[in-house]
């Protein structure tokens, strides 16, 4: 069984809550400790965010009781018509998480039957102890951009070796699908890494990092776009020599591929083959027709995946 570290931070936290409720003699301090249990999250940002919306959403809470308990009596009833307003309010201000957290809170006051304004304090205070040592234990977080540089020659290595082998397999169209295996395999990691370097971006309130949740959003995309010249690649059959200029450009490519390469070289081999295509005769017949609008188009998506990438680069 692994112990994760957002459940030893809340192993630690939420006793530590209770401890500071029951010293400060509050009513119901076993609330703070589930306050803290509810509103540790994986990153600071989400926690701020959460712990910010707890207190708003009490607030709303508190207002909207006073007004029908106060008016119609402590009644369970009154409970009803209390999370009748309560409940679509705090959806509309966003704030739907907080709504159960401050409906318990809510109840000490259905059970006094009164809200005084010590009473008020008390649940005000078990909610800053709560999502205050939340925030408290959210204070470290492992550094792990280690980890997504790591990630990054993973995808890089991986995609020379997918544009090698996507060059080797040029009219093969029976080794397509050790290709889209590899490229469901790639796409998965990255979806998971992409994970990662959000977290790592929320772990940082000031200084928030973006450059890597973008660089595996622009992978992601150049693999949307490898995984379109699969489905050509399964159906291609074309002469050789009309093949050698596509595939002399995937291996420049898988040569060049580097996370600081901007693509501008590759853009420039492009426009070179676009205009040795342009200035070659037409097609004699409908099935060499047929094999020159696969390589074009083949050629056009390739020239769509360099461009990801060298917009990228200029955007970074």
């Amino acid at each position: 069984m692994k112990i994760g570290l957002r459940t030893i931070k809340t192993a630690v936290a939420a006793p530590i809550a209770l401890l500071l409720a029951g010293g400060l003699q509050l009513d119901s301090a076993a609330s703070a400790a589930i306050i803290t249990i509810l509103t540790v999250t994986n990153t600071k940002r989400s926690t701020a965010k959460t712990a910010l919306n707890r207190l708003f959403s009490l607030t709303l809470a508190t207002v909207i009781a006073a007004g029908c308990f106060l008016l119609l009596g402590f009644h369970p009833i009154v409970f009803g018509l209390y999370l009748i307003l309560f409940i679509p309010l705090s959806i509309r201000f966003d704030l739907a998480e907080g709504i159960a957290v401050s409906s318990v809170l809510i109840t000490h006051y259905l059970a006094a039957g009164a809200m005084p304004l010590t009473l008020v304090i008390n649940e005000y205070l078990l909610m800053v102890i709560g999502v205050g040592c939340a925030l408290a234990a959210n204070l470290y977080m492992p550094n792990t951009e280690k980890q997504l540089q790591e990630d990054q020659i993973v995808v890089e290595v991986t995609m020379k070796k997918m544009l090698d082998r996507m060059s080797a397999f040029l009219n093969q169209p029976d080794k397509e699908e050790i290709l889209r295996q590899e490229c469901l395999s790639l796409q998965d990691f990255v979806k998971k890494a992409q994970t990662r370097a959000l977290e790592y971006e929320e772990n940082h309130f000031f200084n928030g990092n973006s450059y890597y949740f973008e660089y595996f959003a622009m992978r992601r995309l150049q693999l949307k776009i490898f995984s379109d010249m699969l489905q050509i690649l399964n159906r291609l059959s074309a002469a050789p020599e009309d093949v050698q200029e596509l595939k002399e450009l995937f291996e420049f490519t898988a040569e060049t591929l580097a996370e600081e390469n901007d693509g501008s070289a590759i853009l420039l081999k492009i426009e070179e083959v676009d205009q040795r295509y342009q200035q070659k005769s037409l097609p004699e017949n409908r099935q060499a027709f047929e094999e020159r609008a696969q390589l074009f188009q083949l050629f056009q998506l390739f020239q769509d995946f360099i461009e990801i990438k060298a917009g990228f680069y200029r955007n970074k």
